[in-house]
């Protein structure tokens, strides 16, 4: 009867938790660690809505709702493949721009200019699926920086013309060309050096836990302001805190990378650093517009456009030096 317990039915002994977790693959791992810490944020959020009543505010419990929704989307497309990974970023950046444009103050002038930068999407997201890193690096800051003006003077309208042409072209390069590197990075093929999903992984749950974390540290011990003018909810004590946290959080999905320890906390402070002064840009062009937020389509958390703010800087360093350090 022990052997039986031992072994089971057919002679095999029963797997531990431990060999289950490591016969994952990194990213199914990342699954299902991502999906455990929502889970304790959903039962602590929970607990914390039963004892102190109103206290929690409704933001606290729809953002943590939303961020089920995020991941499931998310982190379904890269489990889905490259092609999946791709389309979902393209769309992203297409919600992200049309965010950011539906705040300017066109000119009739623009609209056909603004047609073919929502066209340059599609556009760009093929050099990544293609991988032709030429095109993909240039096409944007290059073409589409000589095409637009040139789209603008043929409407035959100066007034305004300034404002407009570097309004159109400063929301391609930060929602368009700046988030389209998580897609190049998603669409590379796997190999046992390299795995580009897995590393986008890694960018954003350092880049989603550093500004939690921000957040948090803010709430509990912000009393210097770093950028009053700006975003004078943002602290030295919730930058320093977040950041510190996010830094060594990296260590616990390092698997998904080929970083040492040394290499994975430096990578993870430097997207950190980056990615809160993208969030601060972000907060000066709410703050021109007279905007809380780029919009309302995820509850507790405004729109998409609040929510990669931080990737439109960080998604370019991090992709730069994986490519020069790493040699893809």
């Amino acid at each position: 009867m022990s052997a039986f317990l031992l072994h089971g039915p057919y002679g095999l002994a029963p797997h531990t938790a431990v060999e289950w977790w490591s016969a994952l693959t990194p990213r199914l791992r990342f699954v299902a660690f991502v999906f455990a810490v929502l889970a304790l944020a959903t039962v602590v959020v929970g607990v914390a809505r039963w004892r102190l009543g109103a206290r929690v505010p409704d933001e606290l419990v729809a953002r943590v709702r939303a961020w089920w929704v995020m991941a499931a989307l998310v982190l379904g497309a890269l489990l889905a493949g490259r092609g999946a990974a791709i389309v979902l970023f393209a769309l992203v950046s297409f919600w992200a721009l049309k965010e950011f444009y539906t705040l300017l103050e066109t000119r009739r002038a623009d609209h056909r200019a603004l047609f073919w930068s929502f066209l340059a999407i599609p556009i760009q997201y093929a050099w990544a699926w293609t991988h032709w890193y030429g095109m993909f690096i240039v096409f944007i800051p290059v073409y589409m920086f000589l095409f637009l003006p040139i789209r603008l003077v043929l409407a035959g309208e100066t007034r305004g013309f300034v404002a407009s042409v570097a309004q159109l072209q400063w929301g391609l390069m930060a929602f368009v060309f700046g988030q389209s590197h998580l897609g190049f990075l998603a669409g590379l093929p796997p190999s046992p050096a390299l795995d580009g999903r897995s590393l986008v992984m890694f960018l954003l749950f350092v880049i989603e836990i550093s500004d939690v974390m921000q957040y948090v540290w803010g709430k509990l011990a912000g009393r210097h302001k770093i950028i009053p003018a700006i975003s004078p909810n943002k602290t030295w004590e919730g930058f320093a805190g977040g950041i510190a946290s996010a830094t060594l959080a990296s260590l616990a999905v390092r698997f998904l990378t080929p970083f040492p320890v040394g290499e994975t906390l430096g990578v993870a402070l430097l997207v950190c650093v980056v990615g809160f002064f993208g969030g601060a840009v972000m907060s000066a062009v709410k703050r021109d517009f007279g905007v809380k937020d780029f919009g309302a389509s995820i509850p507790g958390h405004g729109g998409v456009l609040d929510r990669v703010d931080s990737l439109c800087f960080a998604a370019p360093v991090f992709f730069h030096y994986v490519r020069y350090v790493h040699h893809f």
